[in-house]
């Protein structure tokens, strides 16, 4: 007989060396049930001979089983996953679909996740709390979330019903007709990705008024058992609101609308517009730090792929136009010898850390140079690991300014001699709100990631295995020398670019197709190779040779 024949009454499954058999028709879940006790953290999905599987899905062949918990990354994005649908449910049940016009998930605030509304409803601390609780009803009775594939005409009606108008527009894209939907109660949504198998998964949440709308808070990857205190960040969600407001005002929200733009013909005007409302962005910022006066050293860190370099570049060309003479300076030409750089408990350089800059010198030669003297600055050689001097001398006259680039830029202990009048922070990172749909939020680290994959693969022949083997470390260093020093800055940049990720698909899918079944990097190559295929991909040839998205596919006007 063979044993994976629909008339199978057993199969047998291995985890963790151990071969067991089982009956047939039990869930993935219930086998989890018996290794838990194996594993620090819930259990949140199945690897079945390589491929992830939801708990809710039945074992129907004989199958080596690993298992993800909510500590892994796709673990702990199908954990917030699994929130977000019911908070959308408990949302839609407390206030009345008649009365929503739309409630969108649209970016990430600090530990929590900002959602926005529209409709004829206001959002209370009285409503928030009502909201609440009926999550944590949901949470109680333990609701099976349900899984069901529908022909794409059955799923539009079922959305046209609930006046999910953005899910029917994203679908008009997509190659299949069928579609994987969540019932959770009665309360049907689309997401991209995986969701936990019922309500009682999500032990750990909470959820708080913030401005005009909603945050929803929900542990992180580190400890996914305990929340981290909600620490608004005005400065930071300024930013990300206007981004939203001028997304609307374009007619660009969603992915589909985007992708309408490109298939009407209006993709070389939004093009022009964003380029032009960064530039004026820029310009501001130029202004602010001229009228400030007595400014000599501007300061811009961000995270990785932020656009940092060509930002400072179209910066430094608005400083001219106000008579300034701009000097650029690599806060890395500072790096410590490689022999004395710091190492992470894994044997690797830390070179994100504060301790791998030679503060002290950083900061004699800046005061020095603020003092009028002539300083000659050093050069790190990357191959050799040393600091070199290559005759670059630097003298500041009246008109002189620098333009610092480092991570570190923000933190105080990094220029601790100079004084804090004659300091200006810029704090730049691409601050992605363009959605997939109203529900399914980008976040702003797939963004980044995807222009490092491109442009690692364009500069320094990295595969797209090694730039995403790196990027926890990377996220690391980001998350504790970068982002808790955002708000000190005097100015934030938002560097992403609303049509950005289509230009970056046709780059980034071959990268990520080269990685194969059963490497680690797998799973990730696979979720943002689905991401990306909501896209509709164009060429480059209408962007600006200065645009910031240069910076990572190529032909930029700047050295970057």
């Amino acid at each position: 007989m063979d044993r994976n024949s629909d008339k199978k009454q057993s199969f047998l499954v291995t985890v963790n060396g151990k071969t067991r058999e089982y009956p047939a028709g039990i869930t993935f879940g219930e086998i989890a049930g018996v290794y838990q006790k194996d594993y620090p953290y819930q259990i949140a999905l199945a690897v079945r001979n390589g491929k992830i599987k939801e708990l809710f899905k039945k074992v129907d062949q004989d199958c080596t089983v690993e298992f993800l918990t909510l500590a892994d990354d796709t673990g702990h994005k199908t954990y917030n996953r699994t929130a977000t649908i019911i908070l959308m449910k408990a949302i839609n049940d407390v206030i009345g679909m008649d009365k929503i016009e739309k409630i969108k998930m649209e970016f990430a605030i600090g530990s929590g996740y900002y959602c926005a509304k529209k409709g004829d409803f206001e959002i209370t601390d009285e409503v928030v709390a009502r909201i609440k609780a009926k999550m944590q009803e949901y949470i109680d009775k333990d609701f099976c979330v349900i899984k069901k594939s529908m022909q794409l005409d059955d799923a539009n009606i079922l959305f046209a019903k609930q006046k999910m108008t953005d899910k029917i527009s994203l679908f008009r894209y997509r190659g299949s007709s069928t579609v994987n939907v969540y019932n959770l109660d009665g309360y049907y949504d689309y997401y991209y990705g995986y969701m936990l198998p019922s309500t009682g998964y999500v032990k750990c949440f909470d959820l708080q008024k913030y401005e005009d709308g909603l945050v929803l808070i929900l542990p992180n990857r580190k400890n996914p058992t305990v929340l981290e205190e909600f620490k608004p960040s005005p400065k930071l969600f300024k930013s990300m609101k206007i981004a939203v407001d001028w997304g609307e005002k374009l007619g660009v929200d969603t992915v589909s609308d985007l992708n309408d733009q490109i298939r009407q013909g209006g993709f070389n005007e939004l093009v022009l517009v964003q380029e032009a409302l960064q530039e004026r962005r820029i310009s501001e910022i130029a202004s602010d730090i001229v009228s400030r006066g007595g400014i000599k050293f501007v300061m811009i860190a961000g995270p990785s792929s932020s656009g940092k370099t060509t930002f400072s570049h179209r910066l430094s060309v608005q400083l001219r136009t106000h008579g300034l003479t701009p000097h650029p300076i690599a806060a890395d030409d500072y790096f410590v010898d490689r022999e004395k750089t710091p190492k992470q408990p894994n044997g690797d350089y830390d070179f994100e850390c504060l301790e791998a800059i030679d503060i002290q010198k950083f900061n004699n030669d800046m005061c020095a140079l603020l003092a009028g003297e002539r300083v000659e600055l050093p050069t790190f050689n990357f191959v050799t690991g040393k600091r070199e001097y290559k005759g670059n001398f630097k003298q500041l006259g009246p008109d002189d300014i620098l333009v610092i680039e480092g991570i570190h830029g923000l933190n105080d202990k990094m220029s601790y001699a100079l004084p804090a009048d004659s300091k200006y922070k810029i704090y730049i990172s691409a601050l992605t709100t363009l959605n997939v749909d109203e529900h399914n939020r980008i976040p702003t680290t797939d963004g980044r990631l995807l222009r490092r994959l491109v442009r690692d693969a364009r500069t320094r022949g990295a595969t797209a295995k090694r730039t995403i083997q790196m990027w926890p470390s990377v996220r690391k260093g980001e998350t504790e020398n970068i982002f808790p020093f955002q708000e000190s800055a005097d100015a934030m940049f938002n560097s992403a670019l609303i049509y950005e990720l289509a230009v970056l698909k046709p780059y980034a899918e071959p990268l990520l197709y080269s990685i194969e079944k059963g490497e680690p990097e797998y799973f990730e190559a696979v979720r943002l190779l689905k991401f990306l295929s909501y896209f509709l991909g164009v060429g480059t040839e209408e962007l600006p040779k200065n645009s910031i998205v240069r910076e990572f596919v190529g032909g930029s006007c700047f050295k970057v």
